[in-house]
């Protein structure tokens, strides 16, 4: 009897050990599954994102949209007699680049609302000198090439004129007059920008081997980006601002900058062999300068949508400690959790990243990290409770989903070092799981329940005798 008797005991304590390593990979399992309904989550931030850029888009371009200026050249319209008699007359635009152009630029920023979304727009206030030496011109032209100096004129360029705040003057010499739209001088070879030409006459000083000096002023609007060509032979620039999160961007990096809650200074300094363009020649010298941009972007730095995907981006280490967390407990507890639950939670995971995309679009995403993580770890622990009926449990796992939260939000924030962050935090979180279970004994649980069992089976076989 006894015999027999023991070999449904060992059958029952290698089931029951063996369904407890089942419920381990069960519960990994889960964990990776619950990628699967991120994805839906991923593609809310997706549509909220397009959203938010359609908005852009449409504000932006009521203020002129990102500008690109070109400061003052020298244009000279020219000819080329035809080959044979009879045959069509070629012309074009001769450009002549200063000698030294000095650009001085003051930004003034604001947000403007559409719902819920922001798009930084700014005025800019444009100061451009520029000293013009036309000795040996032109150096570049065409073979056979005839200048009409009497055509010359000095032009200055933007991408949007609808963003003009006011005329904008020019002085040529101490003689100031006011722009006035100029044909277009790039012969459709600009690659990647367009710009629109306003201009004015130059016949009386623009002369050979003439000297001069050139003063402009002009006053735009525009949305995200500023940039100024390098249209000098030797072009220097500086830009003073009121925004606290500038981008500099472009060819050239400033040699100077400083940058502070109150705003931003950047100088940049380009010389001529820096540049890549000739002094002088055709209209397509000014399609190269694009490669010679020197721009700053008005730059979001709590972008919730930005946020809230690369928080998405953790979602299988995140939602795996916690149902890591809550099968320790389990074991803890010697209380069986149903894999029914371990769903539960991981849906509670991932409701949190709505609740933070919401809450962000409001009141930022710090606090609607802290709004939304704060409720969910909430929840957390008062379903801890009412799963393993004890407080203890409850006040275990705030502890511990906090500082999961916690964790989760440093690496958010440390963005270069998040890698080697998170790679070094999860080794040490596996190895105190290792180190705190040490001592479990895996069986003996199982043992004394089977135990109980045979007692009772014991009693029940006593009481038949």
């Amino acid at each position: 009897m006894n015999q027999a008797s023991a070999l449904p005991l060992t059958a029952l304590i290698r089931n029951r050990s063996r369904s407890m390593g089942i419920k381990l990979l069960v519960v990994s399992f889960l964990a990776l599954l619950m990628a699967i309904p991120a994805f839906f989550v991923t593609n809310i931030i997706e549509e909220r994102t397009n959203r938010a850029k359609d908005v852009t888009q449409e504000i932006s371009n009521h203020v002129g949209g990102p500008q690109t200026f070109l400061g003052p050249v020298l244009t000279i319209p020219y000819g080329v007699p035809p080959s044979y008699k009879g045959g069509p007359t070629a012309t074009g635009v001769y450009v002549v680049f200063p000698q030294q152009a000095d650009t001085a630029v003051k930004v003034r920023t604001e947000e403007r609302r559409r719902s819920l979304f922001r798009v930084p727009v700014y005025q800019a206030e444009l100061k451009f000198d520029a000293s013009f030496n036309l000795a040996g011109v032109p150096s570049a032209a065409p073979a056979d090439a005839i200048l009409d100096w009497s055509r010359a004129g000095i032009v200055v360029g933007v991408t949007n004129a609808h963003g003009a705040l006011s005329d904008g003057s020019i002085t040529i010499n101490d003689k100031t007059a006011t722009f006035i739209p100029a044909e277009s001088i790039s012969e459709g070879n600009d690659h990647g920008f367009a710009l629109t030409y306003l201009g004015a006459n130059a016949k009386d000083i623009a002369q050979p081997n003439s000297t001069f000096q050139v003063n402009a002023a002009l006053t735009f609007s525009g949305a995200q980006r500023l940039a100024v060509l390098a249209y000098g032979k030797t072009s220097r620039l500086t830009v003073e601002g009121d925004w606290p999160s500038p981008g500099f961007d472009g060819a050239f990096l400033p040699i100077e900058r400083t940058v502070s809650r109150q705003g931003f200074t950047g100088e940049w300094l380009v010389p001529y062999i820096a540049r890549g363009v000739r002094a002088e020649g055709t209209s397509t010298a000014v399609s190269n300068l694009d490669s010679a941009a020197l721009g700053v972007s008005l730059i979001e730095v709590a972008d919730p949508y930005q946020s809230v995907d690369r928080a998405l981006k953790y979602v299988p280490l995140f939602v795996g400690l916690v149902f890591l967390s809550y099968f320790i407990f389990e074991v803890t507890a010697r209380k069986r959790v149903h894999p029914a639950q371990y769903i539960l939670v991981g849906l509670a995971q991932l409701i949190f990243y709505l609740l933070l995309l919401s809450l962000a679009e409001h009141i930022g995403f710090d606090w609607g990290f802290l709004l939304g993580g704060g409720a969910t770890v909430l929840l957390l622990s008062i379903n801890a409770s009412w799963i393993f009926a004890s407080r203890v449990q409850a006040v275990r796992a705030g502890a511990v989903f906090s500082l999961l939260y916690c964790f989760i939000y440093l690496l958010l924030r440390l963005e270069d070092n998040a890698l080697l962050v998170g790679a070094v935090a999860s080794f040490l979180t596996v190895a105190a799981v290792m180190y705190f279970t040490r001592k479990i004994d895996w069986y003996s649980s199982v043992m004394a329940q089977v135990g109980d069992r045979s007692a009772i089976d014991s009693g029940n076989a006593d009481s038949q005798v």
